[in-house]
């Protein structure tokens, strides 16, 4: 899963906010904050807390489920490269240019 941005989560709240129906005032009342904080969440200028994500979306009808996934590095591979030696990765990335120079795609 990739991971959010400001941009995603600005859209997540002008989304919600405008699925309820809700103004940028109606919203700010109803979280008690002002209008011109929610406009900059809107436009990604600022990101709020992840509680208050909660509250706006809540405020919204919505609420928040928070995924944890593992991911998906391999770890092996970060530990092997990690203990060659300089001169040993080098070696080791000229091999694997010189196998993909000389590789023939299959059809």
């Amino acid at each position: 899963m990739a991971r959010a941005t400001s941009a995603d989560t600005a859209e997540l709240i002008r989304d919600a906010r405008v699925a309820a129906g809700l103004t940028q005032v109606d919203l700010a009342s109803r979280i008690h904050t002002t209008q011109s904080v929610v406009s900059r969440w809107e436009r990604g200028g600022d990101e709020p807390r992840l509680s208050t994500l909660d509250r706006i979306l809540r405020a919204c009808g919505r609420r928040l489920a928070i995924v944890v996934e593992d991911d998906e590095v391999d770890r092996s591979q970060i530990h092997q490269q990690l203990a060659m030696t300089p001169s040993e990765r080098l070696a080791s990335v000229t091999n694997l240019s010189r196998t993909l120079a000389t590789a023939r795609r299959v059809t």
